[in-house]
């Protein structure tokens, strides 16, 4: 997995993005990737269009706010998207045009048993969790009588 990693980071790099810190795997065997920070990272690179399972942060700038909404949808992932702000009301306006599962404003994104969780476009069907996840455990048998 970690080998699966460094070459993501390493196919970055090569297409443009610039390491600032990390990206070398420590010697001896194991699983550990050192944190790890890609900047200008770009639509087409590596890290923008997979997803790095592992502790690497992408860094990518937008022009200004409507071009982060842009680059953030363009990806073809949707689990889940966070907004940063200390105007709560137009953080939200901005999580609403976020393409994904679940959208948070000023905090990480994470899994809580009382909300449904899961992914749009290519981070999944369905639900899990809360009252919408059970539905994805049962079947429903349709009758029709005529």
């Amino acid at each position: 997995m970690r080998e699966e990693l460094h070459e993501q980071v390493e196919k970055s790099i090569s297409q443009g993005a610039r390491l600032v810190t990390g990206g070398s795997i420590p010697e001896g065997k194991g699983a550990y990737y050192p944190a790890t920070v890609l900047a200008d990272v770009e639509p087409g690179m590596e890290a923008f269009d997979n997803e790095l399972f592992g502790p690497v942060a992408s860094v990518i700038r937008a022009k200004d706010e409507d071009h982060a909404v842009v680059l953030a949808n363009s990806s073809q992932f949707g689990l889940g998207s966070g907004v940063i702000t200390s105007n709560i009301e137009h953080g939200e306006k901005l999580a609403r045009q976020l393409e994904a599962g679940s959208s948070y404003v000023n905090k990480l994104v994470v899994s809580d048993p009382r909300l449904p969780f899961g992914g749009i476009k290519n981070s999944g069907y369905g639900r899990e969790l809360s009252s919408y996840g059970i539905h994805e455990f049962v079947n429903i048998k349709s009758i029709w009588i005529a």
